[in-house]
């Protein structure tokens, strides 16, 4: 899906630490040399890349992927839908000829074409699909010795955030990358404020906030030749067995930012609340539309989360509240106040995070220095997938409870037909499996 074009509502991939001369190079908007690089799964310097979802998540993807090297090219495109495959490849083929290599024998369509997608010669798939299928195609492609970019969320349920820490361990010991969606973890400015809180600018952290408050996003009107698995399919947003919910889908980009202030150490417990106040039509499916959740830490520290998918003329923010023993600060409003004074604003360079974190991938490639983000971009997929939990059953509910959660979201079997439309969560009736 398609954030806010707020460049301080923006938010998608990944923390890596990158190399210096990356950095440098996509700050001063050229491409990373790579001629003096070995490729780390064979022998030419052409990184072929394989993309497995083309809609508009994915069609962004693969652009940051070409930004990040000229010897970078895609050969192969799998999607759901064909007229969703044909518009990405011909966008390609338009504005990235060169490094565009895909032929009819490498587009692959239907549940299981991301399997044929795999089976071809490529290096790095990238993995945009929604986050049901991810740990299923993760795994995949893991198996098949592939480097992956993955999209966030990596799981909608409790039983796929375990196969993703799984697979995750299988690619360290392959020696193969993973690199997370948590693109937040790739700004300049934030890694610079979380630096700077975690080294004690305002002392020790007591309190956290996190704000995604923001409007309604896109909806797609039934047509008279789709089944119900493509109603839902093509508005997967809406759907919590294909999305997560939005504080799954989105809210994990700020959810993400507490669990990192937290040095990746996920919470003792949540309770919140939440509920479907304005998108109450069916055609919004069974999502909520608001929810409100407190996380509690072990040493005292409290996380206060709130997001919002509403229209209307509504406050609307984006932003991360910490507030320490000694001062306090906001993320993305780049400030750290001491005695109600501004005393620091990043003031560095920002180069487009998406492109950083690709930079960070196919470097780490051709060094032969594999990345691996699979902890932190699991428990902050878990993190999220709690808050939806306490939300829906009205219950709090603890971390080792939801890690051992055995309920699994989606449908009996994946075909295109009449599947079941699922009921709106409703707290103190829903319960926690």
């Amino acid at each position: 899906m398609s954030d806010n074009s707020n460049p301080s509502q923006n938010s998608r991939r990944s923390f890596l630490k990158t190399t210096t001369a990356a950095t440098a190079a996509v700050a001063a908007g050229s491409t990373l040399n790579v001629g003096r690089f070995a490729h780390g799964a064979g022998t030419r310097e052409t990184v072929r890349i394989g993309l497995i979802g083309c809609g508009g998540r994915g069609s962004g993807a693969i652009q940051n992927a070409l930004n990040a090297s000229p010897q970078n090219e895609v050969v192969g495109l799998c999607d759901m839908f064909e007229d969703r495959l044909k518009f990405c490849r011909k966008t390609l083929e338009t504005k990235r000829k060169d490094q565009t290599k895909v032929t009819d024998e490498t587009c692959f369509l239907g549940f299981d074409g991301y399997k044929q997608l795999l089976e071809t010669d490529i290096d790095v798939v990238l993995l945009c699909t929604p986050p049901y299928f991810r740990p299923m195609q993760l795994r995949a492609a893991i198996e098949a010795g592939k480097h992956v970019f993955c999209e966030k969320p990596v799981g909608v349920d409790a039983p796929g955030v375990r196969s993703v820490l799984e697979t995750s361990e299988m690619a360290r010991k392959k020696g193969l990358s993973i690199v997370s969606g948590l693109c937040w973890r790739y700004d300049n400015l934030v890694k610079d404020m979380v630096g700077k809180i975690r080294d004690g600018y305002i002392g020790d952290i007591t309190t956290i906030q996190e704000n995604y408050l923001t409007g309604l996003l896109w909806q797609r009107n039934r047509k008279d030749d789709w089944t119900e698995m493509h109603y839902q399919l093509r508005n997967w947003l809406y759907f919590h067995w294909l999305s997560g919910d939005h504080i799954v889908e989105q809210h994990i980009h700020s959810l993400d930012k507490a669990l990192w202030l937290m040095g990746d150490t996920p919470p003792v417990a949540a309770y919140g609340c939440g509920g479907r106040q304005v998108r109450t039509d069916a055609r919004f499916g069974n999502i909520y539309d608001h929810f409100a959740v407190c996380y509690e830490w072990a040493n005292g520290v409290k996380t206060f989360a709130y997001c919002r998918q509403q229209g209307g003329p509504i406050f609307r923010e984006t932003d991360d509240y910490v507030y320490g023993s000694n001062g306090r600060a906001r993320i993305l409003g780049n400030e750290i106040t001491l005695n109600d004074k501004v005393v620091y604003k990043y003031e560095g360079p920002r180069p487009n995070m998406y492109d950083v974190e690709h930079v960070a991938l196919f470097d780490g490639i051709r060094n032969n220095k594999p990345i691996n983000n699979g902890t932190y971009m699991s428990y902050s997929t878990l993190l999220a997938i709690l808050g939806r939990e306490v939300c829906y059953t009205g219950k709090r509910i603890t971390w080792e409870e939801m890690m051992n959660s055995q309920s699994k979201l989606g449908p009996e079997k994946l075909e295109f037909g009449d599947i079941p439309v699922p009921e709106v969560p409703m707290p103190g009736q829903t319960k926690f499996k």
